[in-house]
C-alpha cells in the first residue's frame, strides 16, 4: 500500500503507530510504503544468499559485520528502508557496505533508489528466482 503527500514529520508520527510485527515500512520522497514482510519462500531464499556472501567473504579473507535487516534512514534526504540483510566489509562502518533485498511485490517505490540516496556501495536484489548486483559508481556520491 501506498501514502503519498506525506512530510517526513508526518511520516515519523505515524510510523510508531504502525510497528506491527509482520509490516515493514518505507519511505521515499513523501511517499510512505506498507509492506507484509517476507514470507517462509523468501526467508528461505535470504538464508541462501547470506550463506553464500558469508561463505565467499570467510574464504576471501574479508573481515565482515553481518548487520542483519537493518533499517537506515537520512531524514534529508527524505529516505527510509529496511534491507532484508546487509554487511559491512570490516568493523564500525557508518553505514553497511552490501544490502541484499529479496523482493516479494512489484510496483512500489523504487527499491534502488534508497540505496543509492543513501550511498550503499553494493546492492543486490533477489527477484523471480533471478539475482541482480548494482554497485554505486563513484560519481554518483557527489
Amino acid at each position: 500500500m501506498l501514502f503519498p503527500g506525506l512530510s517526513w514529520e508526518q511520516f515519523k508520527t505515524l510510523e510508531p503507530m504502525l510497528d506491527i510485527p509482520g509490516v515493514r515500512l518505507s519511505f521515499l520522497d513523501g511517499i510512505l510504503e506498507i509492506q507484509k514482510k517476507a514470507g517462509r519462500k523468501d526467508e528461505i531464499a535470504k538464508g541462501r544468499i547470506g550463506a553464500l556472501v558469508e561463505t565467499y567473504l570467510l574464504n576471501a579473507g574479508f573481515g565482515y559485520t553481518p548487520t542483519g535487516s537493518l533499517t537506515l534512514e537520512n531524514e534529508s534526504r527524505q529516505v527510509k528502508c529496511e534491507a532484508d540483510k546487509s554487511y559491512e566489509l570490516g568493523t564500525d562502518r557508518e553505514r553497511p557496505d552490501l544490502a541484499i533485498e529479496v523482493v516479494v511485490t512489484s510496483g512500489g517505490i523504487d527499491k534502488l533508489k534508497p540505496y543509492k540516496r543513501l550511498q550503499i556501495p553494493e546492492v543486490w536484489f533477489w527477484e523471480n528466482s533471478r539475482l541482480s548486483l548494482y554497485a554505486l559508481r563513484q560519481q554518483a556520491l557527489a
